[in-house]
């Protein structure tokens, strides 16, 4: 009794969307492009139209990714209200989340470019997997055509700085073990002291020059089996656009002689200072403003002495880090984690307002005198006169 009731409502259902998409200019046989994907930076967004769906026989309750149908998480949410009608899912970027519902993750390997062409491979994630149609049919044979829609999301694992749709001072970065890939959250603060306790305060009027900078890079939801290891911190004058100015605070065992470096790939955390400076081409205005970024990479506590480079040796030289530093189960890739604004402060000199206080000061000294010398002048002449007359009479 059920099961026909069942059936029953499952054919209410289809005639009323029926009636929703007829005369709909979506209620037509499925197309590769009734689907679209967002490649969020947490989440995959899927939409798919549903009147191409409810036009071959199914509706939305017959969907699921990768033909899970016994599994409600895998499942989408149908949205009628939406002009066309659209079915929904959503994706976790997360290792549980991804194989539950049997999705793929796959490794992609490039060479390395740009920012990180200092290091042979910089390796991608690519996020695979479809929606499938489940047959209503029970009997031997079937008149309906299958529907099914591939997605596929390509993540550079150093999420690149100019996602204006990432944290500023955050980004996510995957990371692979022997148990899969998992998400790990980075983020950058700056302090003020040395025992990293007291968040640096930008004033309004900005940090004197030489003021030293406290940068502590710190990973968050990661299993203790993990250090995090900065490969590589620079600044640049502006944070959305990697080919502006910058400067290396240091790469490898190349560093500027006022970094100091602190814990780097031995613990869940790096830290390092500098001492805050200005850019030449900053000469001309009062207040200059830039951002440090670095990149960063998560490795196993086991394997990271492998990949710390021994700067006593006396070598400078930057070392070409290879893929096959077993990446594939130690090491993730690079992930830039950026800071907020550092504004500084510049004093313009004896060329700008500097020279004119001076000039003030000694004009108003020298007129100061100068009435001083008359006064003394004329008491002198009026003494004399008077002396004059005294010896007269």
């Amino acid at each position: 009794m059920w099961l026909v009731l069942l059936t029953y409502q499952l054919a209410t259902l289809l005639v009323q969307a029926q009636h929703a998409c007829i005369g709909h200019s979506t209620f037509r046989s499925p197309a590769n492009s009734d689907i679209e994907v967002l490649c969020g930076s947490q989440t995959v967004h899927l939409k798919i139209l549903l009147c191409p769906v409810y036009f071959n026989g199914y509706n939305e309750s017959l969907l699921a990714l990768n033909s899970e149908h016994s599994k409600d998480q895998c499942k989408g949410t149908p949205d009628w209200t939406a002009d066309p009608p659209i079915v929904k899912f959503n994706v976790s970027i997360t290792e549980e989340a991804i194989t539950f519902c049997s999705s793929k993750l796959i490794i992609i390997e490039e060479v390395g470019t740009g920012l990180f062409a200092d290091f042979s491979n910089v390796q991608q994630i690519g996020i695979a997997g479809m929606i499938c149609s489940e047959d209503p049919s029970k009997g031997a044979i079937t008149y309906h055509q299958e529907v099914m829609y591939r997605f596929f999301c390509r993540y550079p694992l150093q999420y690149l700085i100019n996602n204006t749709q990432m944290s500023v001072s955050g980004v996510s970065l995957a990371v692979k073990d022997n148990n899969g890939s998992f998400i790990s959250s980075l983020s950058m603060r700056l302090y003020s002291d040395r025992g990293y306790s007291s968040t640096l305060q930008i004033p309004p009027g900005g940090l004197d020059l030489k003021t030293r900078i406290y940068v502590e890079v710190k990973a968050s939801n990661l299993s203790n089996r993990f250090n995090v290891l900065l490969d590589r911190c620079y600044v640049t004058t502006s944070l959305f656009h990697v080919t502006t100015t910058y400067y290396d605070l240091f790469v490898g065992c190349n560093r500027d002689a006022q970094t100091v470096m602190g814990v780097n790939g031995v613990q869940q955390k790096a830290r390092f200072s500098f001492e805050a400076f200005r850019f030449v081409q900053s000469k001309d205005v009062t207040l200059s403003t830039y951002y440090v970024q670095c990149a960063t990479r998560l490795c196993v506590n086991s394997f990271c002495p492998n990949l710390i480079q021994n700067c006593t040796t006396g070598t400078n030289s930057r070392r070409r880090r290879s893929a096959n530093d077993n990446q594939d189960t130690t090491v993730s890739d690079m992930a830039t984690v950026s800071s907020g604004p550092i504004t500084i402060r510049t004093d313009i000199g004896e060329n700008g307002n500097g020279l004119h206080s001076t000039m003030l000061a000694v004009s108003v000294v020298a007129g100061i005198v100068g009435v001083i010398c008359l006064t003394l002048v004329a008491f002198i002449v009026y003494q004399r006169h008077n002396f004059n007359i005294s010896s007269t009479k």
